[in-house]
């Protein structure tokens, strides 16, 4: 197996009470649990009340007050798929949603002949309910398939859409076909069309809705300051990845990868021309999974940082970056499996744990 290229620093410390307390490299930290016995919670965002809105996987919506008081399910969901990696994923609030109180949600949508796909919709949020619900965009083709979704949602400025979907599973061979929409990052207006300037709009062999390809289970993307795509991805057993991922490039899976068949075995090569090399990597596999950059007040030495969440270790992962690579990676035990990470408005960061009894956490500074 290849080894990473970068060394590692471990904080070595778990979510054991509440509130708990994690020494990290900056400081210590202060965990409080917000909320708990939640079904595998997968997508966060922050109302302007300071509500939070919070998916289950199994298929429900719920707001979860300052108190932590987690309220009954919406209604106005769609028909989900919940069945191994499928359900209700990500939620996003629009850019303009103290006017409009438009959200988008991303999750498994049933076809015939028991295939799904990721679909995206957007809805007003209406109190206890979700009016107007429409889908503007679902994955091509459909599979039988319980496996890699993707399903993170970013919004740019001007209010287009990125969707990462992947590649089902066992359907890596369509990642690298432009007729499809497997394994690719989508780049769509609020309505679902095309946005503007996307690579492939001329190209009548292509899916015009394509903003990159060769990506195998994107769950996690994030906008820099600079406006940037930048996305993470689960590698095969190893090879877990980070890219700037930019119009009409090929991130090569499965051409080019560091990670390897489940059991052992090759899996195409390191490098290829014309196939874009990571950012960063890890061997072993993290199993990346929420992502944003650190842009808030509470923890002033971590402004512009990375933070990415691990299911397989139970961490945050930080990261230092510098001329667009990682020159720092800082591992802090979270101890549960790390679905999503959020930041307040005030600084506080957010995560979600996926577990059958799944938690809402807080982290600020212990003093």
């Amino acid at each position: 197996m290849r080894k990473t290229v970068l060394a590692l620093t471990l904080c070595s410390a778990a979510v054991m009470a509440d509130p708990a307390f994690i020494a990290t490299q900056h400081g210590n930290l202060k965990i409080d649990t917000v909320a708990t016995d939640l079904a595998h919670p997968w997508g966060i965002s922050i109302l302007p009340d300071g509500k939070l809105l919070v998916t289950e996987r199994d298929g429900r919506l719920r707001y979860i007050d300052k108190a932590g008081k987690v309220s009954a399910p919406i209604s106005g969901l769609p028909d989900i798929v919940v069945a191994g990696q499928g359900g209700l994923l990500d939620v996003l609030l629009d850019k303009d949603f103290a006017s409009n109180q438009l959200i988008y949600l991303s999750y498994a949508e049933p076809g015939a002949d028991n295939t799904n796909s990721t679909a995206v919709a957007k809805a007003r949020l209406d109190g206890q309910a979700l009016k107007d619900f429409k889908v503007i965009f679902s994955q091509t083709p459909k599979f039988d398939s319980k496996y890699h979704f993707g399903g993170r949602l970013v919004q740019q400025a001007d209010g287009n859409l990125f969707v990462t979907t992947g590649d089902r599973g066992s359907q890596r061979e369509a990642v690298q076909n432009l007729t499809t929409l497997v394994g690719k990052v989508a780049h769509i207006t609020p309505d679902g069309n095309a946005a503007p300037g996307n690579p492939f709009a001329k190209d009548k062999t292509a899916q015009p809705l394509i903003w990159s390809y060769g990506h195998r289970n994107i769950q996690g993307a994030t906008l820099d300051n600079t406006g940037r795509l930048w996305t993470h991805e689960h590698g095969p057993q190893g090879g877990d990845e980070i890219n700037i991922t930019a119009a009409g490039k090929n991130y090569g899976w499965p051409l080019i990868t560091y990670g390897e068949e489940y059991g052992g075995g090759v899996i195409g090569v390191t490098k290829k021309p014309g196939l874009e090399q990571p950012l960063h990597y890890w061997v072993p596999s993290i199993a990346p999974s929420g992502m944003l950059f650190y842009q808030g007040a509470m923890f002033s030495k971590w402004q512009h940082n990375l933070l990415v969440g691990s299911l397989k270790f139970g961490q945050l992962v930080r990261m230092e970056i510098k001329d667009d690579k990682v020159v720092h990676e800082e591992r802090i035990r979270i101890g549960a499996r790390i679905r999503d990470v959020e930041v307040a408005p005030d600084g506080a960061i957010y995560l979600l744990t996926d577990e059958d009894k799944g938690a809402v956490l807080r982290l600020t500074p212990a003093g």
